[in-house]
């Protein structure tokens, strides 16, 4: 492998003290910041009772600075809110991690607290807060069929709700103009993708463009006169770009923005001025470009103010007056600002982690290298602090999706395992989202084949360049990175000292039959990107780490949510069965009232102590 490439390290030679792990998994005692849409009042999350420490939402005026507590979440802690008035909040929230997500709203003084969604096994979705109508809502809804989602006008204030568009069994998803009427619709046949649009909501929806999935036409927001959409697609060059959309002639038009190297998915508008402001990007870091000189040098503004960390605008109020502001790094968990932009006023509201010092963290150094047949991959390497680099243990921690991808920042996971000694290397395999078309089609039907050897690869790099021990090499991932791990152990079964496997996928058969409803849109899509059970029975087979059981040959530790709705814990029990009949060490970790992932914190510590330990045990 040639062309390899590393940061510097940056290395100090004072050795940090241990850190308790509580401390790098705790919840946060205030996060979550966001402005009410006049900017008289500000919002946040934090822990309720301290024993329990559920995150719950809080507010304050701006004026008399009193504290109210709007939820009294006990059993998990609440999902996420937004503001719909002035003087009313929605939050969402699922039980036990089952994913099935209920709406509720609650005025600010905490009264009339309602379900706006109160029916069993939905999972409701968003389509549009209306700003610009505090009474309502657009939201989608699975309670005619659970597999589709029909689009409702919502009352916030009563939960009366008004069907504005039946599903017909094909609608993916929909979208509304500047007024809040429903005016396009996405479909999905799991290979083709169509464009659908209507001038109004007494017309009937026509298509007007169709492509298959592997090009990507996403629309993102109506112009501001609500004639034409903007857009970002990858039709006419390998990374997706933003463009002007005519919806008479079906296509694009004017080139709003593109990236030479990443795909480009993120707008930035100003509702206030109707204006399109810049645009957001993934490369090593995250990247803005600005059209506007109002948006760009408050940005400018704000990172003189506050010099080497990442610097985001998080919320902005509708007049453009004040805004949130968070910054981060890779040693700084976070820190969020109140920022007064008439008066030039930046006041801190918390540090999302104050007891860690950023000192005592390591850098996440962006790298890439070339897998076997040429192809570059781009990652991070967290080497811990006091190291000299070299002769490392080593955890691989391929990411979850699989098309999603690692980015640069604060992780928790990342410094409590540099903390305890530990380099981490993440990797965007092929497939990783962001990298352009070709290198997401490069993974179909690649689990376990080639986007395994982009793993594989790099920890031959990491032996190669003397940073790896490589009698000390573990492989750590959750979801498709706990099948990634599965895989690992079974077809590099010398390559691996240790593997834990977290929510993850042990037979590409059995997921495939144990989807959710809600993914049904999307089998013939997962047959193309995956394989089909009947046409591709031997290549599934092929990478099913269950079906190769007799390869693995040192410890597993497996963790997993009793509710979890993506990867079924059967996903889970199956292979502990087989490796328990085989002999090998195999602790496994459920947890009842836990989904596709440890949301609750007193089940997070368990896991990574136990993690830990387990770690220890086998690497050092």
């Amino acid at each position: 492998m040639n062309n390899v490439e590393s940061g510097s390290n940056n290395k100090i030679l004072t050795k940090p003290p241990i850190i308790p792990l509580e401390d790098f998994f705790k919840n946060p005692e205030m996060s979550g910041f966001q402005l009410s849409p006049e900017g008289g009042y500000i919002s946040y999350m934090k822990p309720w009772e301290e024993g329990n420490r559920r995150m719950n939402i809080f507010v304050k005026s701006m004026s008399q600075n009193t504290e109210v507590q709007l939820t009294k979440e006990k059993d998990r802690s609440i999902y996420g809110y937004f503001w719909l008035s002035e003087k009313r909040i929605a939050f969402i929230k699922d039980e036990g991690g089952d994913e099935n997500i209920h709406i509720f709203a609650v005025n600010i003084d905490g009264t009339n607290e309602i379900d706006l969604t109160p029916f069993e096994n939905i999972k409701a979705e968003i389509i549009d807060d209306l700003e610009d109508d505090p009474s309502h809502m657009v939201i989608g809804l699975n309670k005619r069929d659970t597999r589709i989602h029909d689009a409702y006008r919502l009352n916030v204030n009563t939960g009366e709700m008004t069907l504005i568009a039946e599903n017909p069994g094909n609608i993916s998803s929909w979208m509304t103009d500047n007024a809040g009427v429903l005016r396009i619709a996405m479909t999905s046949d799991g290979v083709n993708e169509s464009l659908l649009y209507r001038e109004n909501e007494k017309d009937e929806f026509q298509t007007i463009l169709t492509t298959n999935f592997k090009e990507s036409v996403s629309p993102l927001y109506f112009t501001f006169d609500d004639k034409e959409l903007y857009v970002s697609s990858n039709r006419y060059n390998d990374k997706s770009s933003i463009y002007k959309f005519d919806l008479e002639e079906g296509k694009e038009t004017d080139l709003i923005y593109q990236h030479p190297e990443v795909d480009v998915y993120n707008l930035i508008r100003s509702t206030k001025r109707k204006l399109i402001t810049g645009v957001s990007f993934y490369t090593d870091k995250n990247g803005y470009e600005f059209f506007d000189s109002w948006r760009g040098n408050l940005q400018e503004n704000l990172e003189k103010k506050l010099p080497g960390l990442e610097v985001r605008i998080s919320d902005l109020s509708k007049d453009e007056s004040k805004a949130i502001v968070v910054t981060f790094s890779d040693r700084s968990g976070g820190i969020y600002y109140y920022y007064d932009i008439d008066k030039d006023i930046l006041t801190e509201l918390a540090n999302l982690k104050p007891w860690l010092n950023p000192e005592h963290m390591a850098k996440m150094e962006p790298i890439k290298y070339q897998s076997r047949d040429g192809l570059t991959i781009h990652g991070y390497l967290t080497i811990p602090v006091g190291s000299n680099g070299k002769n490392l243990p080593v955890v691989v921690n391929p990411h979850g999706g699989p098309w999603a991808r690692d980015r640069w920042g604060f992780n928790s996971e990342i410094q409590y395992l540099a903390n305890k000694g530990y380099a981490v290397f993440q990797m965007n395999f092929r497939g990783s989202t962001g990298y352009g078309k070709e290198f997401f089609e490069l993974s179909f039907k690649q689990w376990g084949k080639t986007m395994q050897d982009d793993i594989t690869d790099g920890v031959h790099w990491l032996v190669d360049q003397g940073i790896a021990d490589p009698d000390r090499i573990a492989i750590y991932g959750a979801s498709y990175g706990g099948y990634a791990t599965l895989a690992g152990l079974t077809f590099t079964p010398d390559l691996y000292a240790c593997g834990v496997d977290y929510v993850g996928v042990s037979s590409l058969f059995t997921f495939q039959e144990t989807i959710p409803p809600y993914w049904e849109l999307w089998r013939e899509m997962m047959y193309e990107m995956v394989g089909h059970p009947e046409k591709d029975k031997e290549l599934l087979a092929s990478a099913s780490p269950l079906l190769h059981i007799d390869n693995i040959k040192v410890p597993l530790f497996i963790a997993q949510g009793a509710n979890d709705p993506r990867v079924k814990k059967s996903e889970s029990d199956q292979i502990v069965e087989a490796l328990k009949e085989k002999g090998v060490e195999v602790p496994y970790m459920v947890k009842e009232n836990e989904g596709h992932g440890f949301y609750n914190e007193e089940n997070r510590f368990d896991f990574y102590r136990e993690m830990g330990i387990f770690l220890d045990k086998h690497l050092k």
